[in-house]
C-alpha cells in the first residue's frame, strides 16, 4: 500500500464536484487500500477522493461507535472500528433534528468549526465492489459522512460553519474528516 499526499486549501480540486465512479478494478482497490492507509496515518476517520487529488465519487470512512464516550471504562476492550466504503453516494433520507458539533478537515489543517449537521442519515451509495448497499448512521457517524459526501460535492465544512477557529488544547479530541 501506498500513502497518498492529501491537498490543502485552496486547491481548486477541493471546490470541483467530483465524477461518478464506473470501474471497479484492481486498480480501485488499490486506491481503496491506499485511501485507508493514508486516513489513518493523517490521522483521521474519513477520506474522500478529492483529497488525494482525485476527482472521483469515492470515500472512506473508519470510526467506532462510542469511542469517544467518556463513561467507557479505562479498562474495557476498546470499541470494534468499522471501514466504511462508499461510491456514488447519495442521501435519501435525513432526520429533521440538526446538531450542532466541531469538525476538523485533513484538508483545512489548523482550524476547527461549528457546523450543523442531520443527527441522523441514510444513505444509498455502491461499495468497493460495485454492489448496492444502504447505511443507516446516526450521531458522529452521521456527521462524518455527511462531512466526507460534501467534499464529493464540492463543499467544505467552512462553507456550512457558524463559526471557525484554531483549536486549543481543549480541543485536540476533534476528530478530522
Amino acid at each position: 500500500m501506498t500513502l497518498r499526499e492529501i491537498v490543502y486549501l485552496p486547491n481548486p480540486i477541493l471546490r470541483k464536484k467530483a465524477k461518478p465512479v464506473n470501474k471497479f478494478d484492481k486498480d480501485l482497490q488499490t486506491l481503496i487500500d491506499d485511501m485507508f492507509e493514508t486516513m489513518r496515518e493523517a490521522p483521521g476517520v474519513g477520506l474522500a477522493a478529492p483529497q488525494i487529488n482525485l476527482p472521483m465519487q469515492l470515500a472512506v470512512i473508519e470510526y467506532a461507535e462510542g469511542e469517544d464516550d467518556e463513561d467507557r471504562p479505562e479498562d474495557a476492550p476498546p470499541p470494534e472500528k468499522k471501514m466504511f466504503v462508499i461510491i456514488n453516494p447519495e442521501i435519501t433520507k435525513v432526520s429533521e433534528e440538526k446538531v450542532l458539533g466541531i469538525e476538523g478537515c485533513l484538508s483545512i489543517p489548523g482550524l476547527v468549526g461549528e457546523v450543523e449537521r442531520h443527527h441522523a442519515i441514510e444513505v444509498k451509495a455502491l461499495n468497493r465492489h460495485g454492489n448496492p448497499i444502504k447505511i443507516k448512521a446516526e450521531g458522529w457517524l452521521a456527521r462524518i459522512f455527511q462531512h466526507e459526501i460534501d467534499h464529493l460535492n464540492g463543499v467544505l465544512y467552512t462553507d456550512k460553519a457558524t463559526q471557525v477557529w484554531k483549536p486549543r488544547e481543549e480541543d485536540s479530541n476533534v476528530e478530522l474528516e
